[in-house]
C-alpha cells in the first residue's frame, strides 16, 4: 500500500494528462503531492527530505508550466529532482561519514565500505543518466511519448537498475558469507 501512496501522484498526473491535457494533469500533480504531503505531516509530524524535495520540485517546476503555459518546465522536474538525488550521493560519497545507500541499507545488509561506495557510485550515476535520458525524450519527442516515459520508461529503468542491484549485492554477500565461515 505504501508503494502506491508513494505513486499516486504520478499516476493521478497520468490519468488527469490521458483525459484533459498537460495543463490540467500539472494542476493535478502539484495538488495531489500538496495533498500526499499534508496527510503525512498530520500523520507522523514530519516531512521526510525526500517528500519535501519532490513537492518543492512540483511546485516550481509544475507552476512555472501554469503560470508561463509552457510545458516544457514540467517536463524538467524529473530531470532537477533525479539530478539533485545523483548530487547528494555524490556529495555523501565524497564528504559524508558514509555513503548516502549504506544508511538506507545498513540495518538489512553488512558490507565493506568499499563495496558501499561502488554502489553509491552507481545510484549516483544511475540518477544522472537517467535526468539526462529524461531530458533527451523531453526534447526530441512528443509530449504524448514523454508523459508514457516518464511513467513506465523511469519506473521501469528504475526497477531494472534495482534488481540489478539487488544481483550485485547478492553475489557479494554470497562470497562475504564465503569469507567469514573459513
Amino acid at each position: 500500500m505504501t508503494l502506491f501512496y508513494e505513486f499516486l501522484p504520478i499516476l493521478l498526473f497520468f490519468i488527469a494528462y490521458k483525459f484533459a491535457g498537460i495543463y490540467c494533469a500539472t494542476g493535478v500533480a502539484i495538488l495531489s503531492s500538496l495533498g500526499q504531503f499534508t496527510i503525512h505531516w498530520f500523520k507522523h509530524k514530519k516531512v521526510d527530505t525526500l517528500q519535501l524535495i519532490t513537492l518543492g520540485c512540483i511546485v516550481l517546476f509544475g507552476g512555472a508550466t501554469l503560470s508561463f503555459h509552457n510545458e516544457l518546465f514540467i517536463k524538467w522536474k524529473p530531470t532537477a529532482i533525479n539530478w539533485i538525488f545523483a548530487l547528494v550521493f555524490l556529495f555523501t560519497h565524497y564528504f559524508g561519514k558514509k555513503p548516502l545507500v549504506q544508511y538506507f541499507m545498513e540495518k538489512n545488509i553488512q558490507l565493506p565500505l568499499s563495496l558501499w561506495k561502488r554502489l553509491n557510485l552507481s545510484w549516483a550515476f544511475f540518477f544522472i543518466f537517467v535526468g539526462g535520458l529524461n531530458l533527451f525524450v523531453a526534447y526530441q519527442f512528443s509530449t504524448d511519448i514523454w508523459v508514457n516515459f516518464k511513467l513506465f520508461g523511469l519506473m521501469g529503468l528504475t526497477l531494472v537498475f534495482a534488481i540489478l542491484q539487488s544481483v550485485f549485492l547478492a553475489k557479494h554477500l554470497h562470497a562475504i558469507k564465503k569469507e567469514t565461515s573459513l
